[in-house]
């Protein structure tokens, strides 16, 4: 095995690395670590396919990188059917244009018809046409929420879902069977486009897809009369792909009183505004909470720059803007969906609701009153489109919702991945209608923490980089599987689950969970997309008060130990 300084070598010496490329690579001589860290490995899929710093370096995202990618996937592709075709899309990031290009041209050199979108659209959309082209794949450019030096590249299947592990592991296979650049097969756009290989799509591609998610509203009547009229509504897309779909979806759907925030609305791959552009951070909504103290906004909603993750702002009973949890919102969509589909006698008998091992079990406690199965899954959301498609193939159960506890939720079975367009109406929708009745959206909220328990979760991460950090990692999860705790906090530990044995007919992954006596848990979990290990934590109380206090307790308890061997 090639050391990484060979490797870097290797780069410099190949004709097929432009000289803009080498031209950085130089720039990084006598710059040993840099060396390593950009070489020592090839960026590997996670749960999001690839994702890295842009850069050149087999360990960072180029074009190169995504043309080899793209190879191995094509000669999947070549092995799946007879005519394959694949979508693309991208969001707002830097090169991502750039890289769909790539992506296109290599595929298209292969024999494999893309289509394309002229410009950034929602991760979701993706999904949705690749279902609705019946193409046999897709490739969605993006980094999702990670900082603006980051891009990334995820493969999807020709049910619209992202690649669950055995296929991605095909792809994996094809890809390290790549031994040089040159047996990579590119052609130029107007090669690819005069051979009808490339397809750009139209707004009819777009229209397609609105009336697909407005359909998915549960009281479109109630919207119409009124209420999408009184519920003021402040939206940020974080200079991601979520401007023009949101507004015309809620526009669609009946929803007249939007407020943009202005800094926040042109796409903007650097993210000026944001330490983050990730709605699960409450201080990228400062300008939105700005903007809605202006206009006295009922709810604001924000999406990352894919447009698959969204949160929610509401007022409390004081008056004051707080970012609901993921999961809170997750339980809010759930109680609104599942209680109205009841009323209208909608509810399928063998309905179900899909989750994630991360997520709260509080949506799974209002589903199971509404006489739905709950699923448990891995974190990612592939692993519930798998599910859903399922379902689809067998029968045995009716998609009624799916969500994670970081921010991507879905209704309706016409994609595979989250969507913050359709979560964003929905969210919405609850709120206007709450709004009728005289509530708030955390009203109800405390509401459903009265008759079910108040639950409260808390994610805890360490950013650990490069290949010091992956050795951490790997030492504070080895730590914790061989000394598993009997207490904790002053806690019984009941139950320890290690996922790496591939749990209750899961697939094996790197996942520790630990269930507490009092009802509480924590899970110890390294990201597959960032140089992070999360470590998740959920508590039951019968008031918020008392909740707080014990996650608090826990959260403590088990960071102390987490940050000694970090």
């Amino acid at each position: 095995m090639k050391t990484a300084v060979e490797v870097y070598q290797d780069w410099l010496d190949d004709v097929n690395v432009d000289e803009v490329t080498k031209e950085e690579l130089r720039s990084l001589v006598g710059q040993s670590n840099e060396i390593e860290d950009r070489f020592f490995r090839e960026l590997e899929f996670g749960t999001g396919g690839l994702r890295g710093v842009m850069g050149a370096g087999t360990n960072r995202m180029n074009r190169y990188v995504i043309g080899k990618a793209t190879q191995g996937f094509a000669n999947f592709l070549l092995g799946q059917a007879d005519h394959p075709s694949v979508v693309i899309a991208h969001d707002s990031r830097q090169n991502s244009d750039v890289f769909t290009l790539e992506a296109a041209c290599v595929l298209a050199a292969n024999g494999i018809r893309t289509y394309v979108f002229h410009s950034l659209r929602p991760t979701p959309q993706l999904s949705f046409a690749v279902r609705d082209l019946q193409a046999t794949g897709g490739i969605v450019v993006t980094a999702s929420h990670n900082p603006p030096e980051y891009n990334g590249y995820k493969v999807y299947g020709a049910d619209g879902g992202q690649l669950v592990p055995h296929q991605a592991e095909q792809v994996i296979a094809h890809i390290r069977d790549i031994a040089s650049f040159d047996q990579v097969k590119r052609l130029t756009q107007a090669e690819a486009e005069q051979q009808g290989l490339i397809v750009w799509l139209g707004e009819d591609a777009d229209q397609r897809y609105i009336d697909t998610v407005v359909a998915q509203t549960v009281q479109p009547q109630i919207i119409k009369a009124g209420a999408g009229a009184v519920l003021n509504v402040v939206f940020t897309p974080l200079h991601g792909a979520g401007n023009l779909p949101i507004r015309s979806v809620l526009s669609q759907a009946g929803f007249t009183n939007v407020h943009v925030v202005p800094e926040q609305e042109k796409p903007d791959g650097m993210f000026p505004t944001v330490k983050s552009p990730n709605p699960e951070e409450q201080e990228a909504f400062t300008l939105a909470i700005k903007l809605a103290d202006q206009v006295s906004a009922d709810i604001i909603i924000g999406t990352d720059p894919d447009c698959d993750r969204m949160g929610a702002v509401v007022k409390n009973e004081q008056g004051q803007y707080v970012v609901l949890s993921g999961n809170q919102s997750g339980a809010l969509m759930i109680e609104y969906l599942l209680s109205k589909q009841q009323e209208q006698g909608v509810l399928p008998a063998n309905a179900a609701v899909i989750k994630t091992i991360v997520t709260s079990e509080m949506g799974a406690d209002i589903a199971k009153t509404y006489g739905c199965t709950v699923f448990n899954t891995l974190t990612g959301f592939k692993y519930i489109g798998e599910l859903i498609t399922q379902f689809e193939r067998t029968g045995s159960h009716h998609f009624a919702f799916g969500y994670e506890e970081s921010y991507g939720y879905l209704t309706g079975k016409y994609a595979r991945d989250k969507d913050a367009v359709v979560a964003s109406l929905l969210i919405c929708e609850a709120a206007a209608y709450y709004k009728t009745q005289g509530k708030t959206l955390y009203d109800v909220l405390l509401e459903l923490y009265a008759k079910h328990g108040t639950y409260l979760e808390k994610l805890e991460s360490r950013t650990l980089k490069g290949k010091d950090g992956l050795e951490k990692i790997a030492t504070i999860m080895q730590d914790w599987r061989e000394n598993s705790p009997a207490e904790i906090g002053g806690v019984l530990v009941e139950r320890s689950l290690d996922y790496a044995k591939g749990l209750d007919g899961l697939p094996a992954e790197n996942v520790l969970k630990y269930m507490l006596a009092d009802g509480s848990w924590f899970c110890l979990r390294p990201s597959g997309t960032e140089p992070k290990l999360k470590v998740y934590f959920a508590v039951r109380g019968t008031d918020i008060e008392g909740a707080s206090a014990a996650l608090k307790q826990l959260v403590t308890a088990v960071m102390s130990r987490v940050d000694s061997l970090a």
